[in-house]
């Protein structure tokens, strides 16, 4: 259709309203620009979203024309964001998607279909799933009755019981003449906006259409949602119908639909009322008083109850006691029920039952001034929770901290650290007393999280390999796995630090629980901004490495689908390849024991193994290059702006069976960090032919330290011991990548201590 401007409108315009949902925002969008069907528009509204919804957007925009970025100055509600949306949108038809929800395959088309065989009515309905996180599907209830519509047209009037469809207005497409031009609609205000919008469009439509094919996929957020959020906005329902009935009352051609919207409205009350997330046990009475007024209120003539239980509800409502609802509500739980709740508890106290020491100390208070440290299942002081528990001495000396460490790892605790050992009579009190918790994965599931506790979860990397609950497609990753318990430990977390906005991102969506993100950096990668050339020449000498030789560290990581360390490189070939100039550092990954073909290279002077060597940081330090495959010490190393080569000889294999969230040998900036190599001879040649160290290496280096070196600055630790245990929102302010200085490289070491000879000229000028 040709617009104002000479341009044509696309077919559909998918209005997309955005706020606070930067971990599903991108899976949205894609979900929309991979369809099929390409006549459309993104008409995406930031409403102000605090976290990185605008950013996101914007980058979409660049990439793609047909995604149209609307910036609002200030948080309006999802119903005045869709409105700035339907403005803005210039399809013929509006279809409005929630930003955590997704477009199934063949949706924009099926869509497109039916309205052509249909001759474009003002509203299509549309058929959706419910997925839920732990990959479930749940088919619609109007599977059947739109499939029944076949390729008729209709009125409400006609078919009223289209009017039963689940009233949200993402099920339906609406002809942009029909609902902006013509009827000016628009969202009121607060929650429950959508049923009012759905009736009023359908009563006033005059021609609607169906189409069964599945559109939309409406995610059930674990947590997060607003709806799920109890408090009094729920209140906001009365005023949404009210609304409806003043409709109703003004249009009295419509009344042979008023009985069934009125039980859609009371139905709506009883169910919103039952749930524990949205109304709160103090305002139920209050809530049930309100919506028996406007059941009196309201109430047509003749009405015809439901049947059964819904029924009763019915009539509870009409009579007005609230004491009376809740004794019957109480008698009609089922045996099933009392059951399930009597296991539940049951199991609880068998759980805690088994160390009633731990219960005496969760009796007694939480000492304010007590922090738990713990790192990759009680190893021992290290990683992130090592540096904060450093910075955390200088900066909040009041706060004593006590790390829980294995009982084999007890000899590498630093010496005037102090530790206890899991599962001992001290360890049950600090967990029960400490105010802080800071660990680097989880804690066990039988300790339990206080209200007065902090929990920081600082992760141990940046994701490539798939995490979280996106591990269930991966049978390699997801073996013995309960990815039910992986939620409840994550439930405990309050704080969850990431050092890229690739990690918020992911973080957000594969941990659907209630953490807020502190974006503040690692603060176990401090050192690689603070370390000197001093710092650097000591470890290296520590090492064994001899001046002048090339130290190329190599850490390989864990693979799920192989039992034990299976070596991917010949070394002897490798080392003799490179030449004596060239050390090889070998850290395999701390799940494998000690490797005895490691040890015999080590004897011969062929590598260095560095497996058990405590601090990963030293040996990036020390390094000259990196070699790895899929471990996330390549983002740590990407802080030191020294050459990265990636070497994935099973890409394939360990995408399948593991997944990764992108390709590290795609070539493509902000991917790869630098050289690559699939197989053993182009590794060897990446080296020989210097590809390792190349101005092409640097360049996708560069890229991939903008994208993944983002909150790593020198200031990490800082940033989190102010916030968690200082309580100052604001630490030193990340600096820009360009204002950065990383430790010096080896070989400018090197360089450095080489005493400077004098020139001819000098000589000249000396005499």
């Amino acid at each position: 259709m040709p617009l104002a401007d000479g341009s044509t409108s696309p077919k559909i315009s998918v209005v997309v309203p955005v706020y606070k949902v930067q971990g599903y925002l991108r899976a949205c969008l894609d979900s929309i620009l991979s369809q099929s069907f390409e006549d459309f528009e993104v008409v995406a509204i930031d409403d102000h979203s605090p976290d990185s919804c605008g950013r996101i957007l914007d980058e979409y925009a660049a990439l793609d024309a047909r995604v149209v970025p609307v910036h609002l100055a200030e948080n309006q509600g999802i119903g005045k964001a869709r409105d700035a949306g339907a403005l803005k949108a210039r399809g013929e038809y509006i279809l409005f998607l929630d930003s955590d929800d997704t477009l199934a395959d063949g949706a924009l088309q099926a869509i497109a279909d039916r309205l052509a065989a249909t001759d474009n009515p003002d509203i299509l309905l549309l058929n959706h799933v419910r997925t839920y996180w732990n990959n479930r599907v749940q088919a619609s209830a109007a599977g059947e009755l739109l499939a029944a519509a076949g390729e008729d047209v209709f009125t409400a009037l006609e078919r009223p019981e289209y009017l039963g469809m689940f009233a949200v207005v993402w099920n339906r497409a609406y002809r942009r003449e029909f609902y902006v031009d013509d009827h000016h609609f628009t969202f009121t205000d607060g929650i429950y906006e959508d049923a009012l919008m759905v009736y009023k469009t359908m009563l006033t439509a005059q021609r609607i259409a169906a189409t069964d094919h599945v559109c939309v996929e409406y995610r059930q957020r674990r947590q997060g949602n607003s709806m799920r959020t109890p408090g009094r906005k729920h209140f906001g329902i009365f005023e949404q119908y009210q609304r409806l009935f003043a409709f109703l009352d003004e249009r009295p051609h419509l009344e042979p639909v008023r009985a069934l919207l009125f039980e859609r409205a009371v139905s709506h009350y009883l169910f919103t009322l039952a749930r524990e997330d949205r109304i709160v046990p103090k305002d139920r009475a209050e809530f049930f008083k309100l919506a028996a007024a406007d059941y009196k209120r309201f109430k047509p003539r003749g009405l015809v109850l439901p049947e059964g239980t819904q029924g009763t509800r019915f009539q509870l409502l009409e009579r007005g006691s609230y004491t009376a609802y809740s004794a019957v509500m109480a008698a009609s739980n089922t045996r099933r029920e009392v059951i399930k709740r009597a296991t539940k508890v049951k199991t609880k106290l068998g759980k805690t039952a088994y160390n009633r020491l731990y219960q005496l100390h969760l009796r007694r208070p939480v000492d304010e001034n007590l922090a738990v440290y713990a790192a990759y299942w009680n190893r021992g002081v290290a990683c992130n929770p090592g540096a904060v528990y450093e910075k955390a001495k200088e900066l909040a000396p009041n706060v004593h901290g006590v790390w829980v460490v294995k009982r084999d790892a007890v000899d590498t605790v630093p010496a005037g650290v102090d530790y206890v050992v899991a599962n001992s009579p001290r360890y049950w009190e600090v967990m029960a007393r400490a105010k802080y918790l800071v660990n680097n994965v989880n804690f066990p599931n039988d300790i339990v999280k206080r209200p007065e506790q902090v929990f920081l979860q600082t992760h141990h990397g940046t994701p490539l390999k798939q995490m979280g609950i996106d591990q269930q497609k991966y049978p390699a990753a997801a073996k013995n796995m309960s990815f039910a318990k992986m939620l409840e430990r994550a439930d405990k977390w309050d704080l969850s630090l990431t050092s890229n906005q690739h990690s918020t991102e992911i973080w957000e969506r594969v941990y659907p629980c209630a953490f807020e993100a502190v974006e503040f950096g690692y603060p176990r990668n401090d050192v690689y901004f603070r370390a000197t050339s001093e710092d650097v020449t000591r470890i290296r000498r520590e090492l064994g490495i001899e001046d002048g030789k090339t130290a190329i560290l190599y850490c390989p990581t864990v693979r799920d689908y192989q039992k034990g360390y299976v070596p991917r490189i010949d070394l002897e070939r490798f080392c003799r390849e490179l030449g004596p100039d060239h050390v090889v550092l070998v850290r395999t990954h701390y799940f494998y024991g000690a490797d005895p073909r490691l040890a015999a290279l080590q004897e011969r002077g062929l590598i260095k193994d560095v497996s058990r060597y405590p601090v990963v940081e030293d040996l990036c330090l020390a390094a000259d290059a990196l070699i790895t495959d899929y471990s996330s010490i390549m983002f740590d190393y990407a802080c030191l702006d020294r050459p990265i080569v990636s070497y994935a000889d099973d890409w394939e294999v360990y995408r399948k069976a593991r997944g990764v969230y992108f390709d590290i040998l795609s070539g493509q900036p902000g991917e790869t960090p630098g050289a690559t190599a699939t197989t053993e001879d182009e590794l060897i040649s990446v080296f020989r032919s210097g590809a390792w160290n190349s101005a092409e290496a640097a360049e996708l280096r560069a890229a991939f330290r903008e994208r993944f070196v983002q909150f790593d600055d020198g200031n990490a630790a800082e940033r989190v011991v102010r916030r968690l245990f200082l309580g100052q929102d604001r630490g030193p302010t990340v600096l820009p990548l360009d204002e950065r200085t990383p430790a010096p490289a080896p070989g400018v070491v090197a360089k450095a201590r080489i005493p400077q000879q004098p020139t001819a000229e000098r000589g000249l000028i000396g005499a």
